[in-house]
């Protein structure tokens, strides 16, 4: 009976006999069993997560997509270009899926590379709601191997999305299981002193915030292809074969560093478009994105694949071996990461003088911070004692909105890195002194865009205040602020600034995002960029995308609680040909 059910599940997700590029999804009540405890979910064709679909370059893919939930639904199809009406976002690409119909997707393959798609409709895809995608190119692959997996990674929650963000906006650190303890008081007084001990604590409690404040969402099991680390999903190989590892992270709120111990990885896509080879120990992985790697084990034994959550709150952890019975060491967790003062961009050199017992948040508007400059190396044993003079007082609330005048871009660090907070908290270290991949490691394998000057820029500072759990663009929730709007043909500059003490993985749909990491024409071309806490971040986008697109955070609750704007392309072709030039209204 099971083998049965097995094959009608496949049938149902492969082509239909005859009819090449015809794909049938289902959106169904599922059970999610992690081993650590079970919960009602949503699923695609009766499973979470769901299929992995496979296309090819170039072919029209007909999708039909049948809600069987008591509530409206919707798929989006995360990085692909198509036209806006297929994009899968209710209220601006289409009104959704009601219960009991079905809606049929149609839009012609224009990339390859390794993508996901997910529900957009509430909290389904932290709900288990997603799936994933991989597109054979056209052309020969410019990197060989003998064998792939998709490595689908979540953070599952006992508590349903809903009742996740209900919680979160009545307590914000309802979820915070590692704050800091009386105990690790009296190891700080013991490595750094009394005083300044308690002048560190004093300035994180007049900003009601926590240095363990780096998860918003703890409690989860990581999940690796639907399964828990006592479940683990294993890989088979051969010694020898070069095996490609399509890692997709489709958590609700949670990055993970991944690396796999005794094995080097060659970092060969990102978002789904080639990147120069960059081989690796370890990389982080934003929610949202992805990431292609290459790996060559030789030696017949077992290897672990480890997904660390970047607060250390929990891991994730799968197998790569010759037999399904071997499994290799699990490394331990390190310690949890602490948020600093430099990850707020208060500890810069050049500061000493600065009263700040008279600085207020409005009187930070007109600061010209182009003149300091930020000593990596130097905050690294930074005293937080010297802050003592430091009046946070007025900073209750921590309603980042109001610091409109800190403009990171013009500071001038020692080791430029703007894709990691300048503190000692979220820079990343690789275990055991190896290579830590950074985005500005990331250059174009082949340049997808004519380098040219942009037309115009937007600032979109990222803000939001945490004890009321609100997170927002400008200062401003998504129904509070007017749409973004951009005009074809136009080639747009972005620059973030990112106001908070959390990443954010900014997401635009339909478009490219080009990460200005200082290559030029090599620039990395991704679907999400990650903006650290205290760090600017540029992209450039060209607009040839008509329509309207959303534009967000990927975080699940951040979006929901306001981070999100919606992009209307004005002009374009009447009749476009292929899905980079899209239909117009």
């Amino acid at each position: 009976m099971r083998t049965v059910f097995i094959m009608a599940l496949l049938a149902a997700f492969v082509p239909l006999a005859g009819q090449a590029g015809t794909y049938d999804l289902t959106v169904d009540k599922v059970t999610i069993d992690t081993g650590k405890f079970k919960k009602q979910g949503i699923g695609y064709n009766g499973a979470s997560p769901g299929p992995v679909l496979r296309f090819d370059e170039g072919e029209e893919v007909t999708i039909n997509v049948t809600n069987n939930l008591d509530v409206s639904t919707s798929v989006h199809w995360h990085g692909l270009i198509l036209p806006f009406q297929q994009d899968g976002v209710p209220s601006i690409s289409y009104d959704g899926i009601e219960p009991g119909e079905t809606f049929t997707y149609q839009f012609p393959i224009v990339q390859s590379g390794t993508y996901w798609f997910h529900s957009h409709s509430g909290f389904q895809e932290p709900d288990g709601a997603y799936g994933a995608i991989v597109i054979k190119p056209k052309k020969r692959d410019p990197y060989r191997f003998n064998r792939e997996y998709v490595v689908q990674l979540t953070d599952s929650h006992p508590h349903s999305g809903a009742r996740i963000m209900r919680n979160l906006k009545t307590m914000p650190d309802y979820y915070n299981r590692q704050q800091q303890t009386v105990g690790d008081f009296l190891d700080d007084v013991a490595k750094d002193g009394f005083s300044a001990t308690v002048d560190d604590r004093m300035a994180w409690g007049e900003m009601r915030m926590m240095p363990a404040d780096i998860e918003d969402l703890q409690g989860f099991t990581p999940l690796i292809n639907g399964k828990s680390p006592d479940q683990n999903w294993t890989g088979m190989f051969k010694p020898g074969e070069r095996i490609r590892l399509r890692f997709i992270n489709s958590s609700a709120m949670t990055y993970f560093d991944i690396r796999i111990p005794g094995l080097k990885m060659l970092v060969v896509n990102a978002d789904g478009n080639n990147v120069q080879p960059v081989k690796v120990d370890e990389f982080r992985i934003a929610v949202a994105e992805t990431y292609d790697v290459i790996v060559r084990p030789r030696d017949a034994k077992a290897f672990t694949i480890f997904a660390a959550s970047m607060g250390r709150s929990a891991y994730g952890r799968g197998t790569l071996a010759p037999s399904m019975d071997m499994a290799g060491d699990t490394p331990s967790l390190a310690d949890r990461p602490l948020l600093t003062m430099a990850d707020m961009g208060m500890a810069h050199e050049g500061m000493e003088g600065m009263d700040h017992g008279n600085m207020k948040q409005g009187a930070m508007k007109g600061m010209d911070h182009s003149k300091m400059k930020m000593d990596q190396g130097k905050m690294k044993d930074m005293d937080q004692g010297k802050m003592k003079d430091m009046d946070h007082s007025k900073m209750k609330g921590m309603d980042h909105s109001k610091m409109k005048g800190m403009d990171h871009s013009k500071m001038s660090m020692a080791k430029p890195d703007p894709f990691y907070a300048p503190g000692s908290g979220l820079k990343p270290k690789a275990a055991a002194g190896g290579k830590f991949l950074s985005y500005m490691d990331l250059k174009a394998h082949r340049p997808l865009y004519k380098l040219r000057k942009a037309t115009r820029e937007i600032e979109l500072r990222l803000t939001g205040n945490m004890e009321r759990y609100i997170w927002s663009i400008n200062g401003k929730k998504y129904q509070d602020d007017e749409e973004i709007r951009l005009q074809y043909g136009e080639r747009v500059r972005f620059k973030f600034v990112n106001e908070t003490m959390m990443s954010h993985p900014m997401h635009l749909h339909g478009m490219w995002t080009i990460l200005d990491t200082g290559a030029g024409k090599w620039n990395p071309v991704k679907h999400v960029v990650s903006v650290a806490p205290g760090t600017t971040v540029y992209t450039e986008t060209e607009v040839d995308a008509p329509g309207q697109w959303a534009f967000h955070c990927h975080l699940s609750y951040h979006a929901a609680a306001g981070m999100f704007r919606k992009v209307v392309v004005i002009g374009g072709p009447d009749t476009p040909s292929t899905a980079q030039s899209k239909l117009t209204q």
